[in-house]
């Protein structure tokens, strides 16, 4: 077992956006894109789309 950091929950969401973006900016599937539009972080710290923050806590 190794002596990671764990991350929180938003470190982990910005984790997982910035995989998407490789594998979109490999595919440029339009699906991820889409996707990725809706996971959009605003300055106020809220998701483009409200749903997809609340379906990542339902995750995680």
């Amino acid at each position: 077992m190794s002596n990671l950091e764990k991350l929180t929950e938003k470190q982990a969401f910005e984790a997982m956006v910035l995989f998407l973006e490789g594998f979109y900016q490999r595919t440029q599937a339009d699906e991820i894109g889409g996707l990725l539009s809706d996971l959009l972080m605003a300055e106020n710290g809220t998701t483009a789309d409200p749903a997809a923050w609340q379906d990542w806590m339902d995750c995680v």
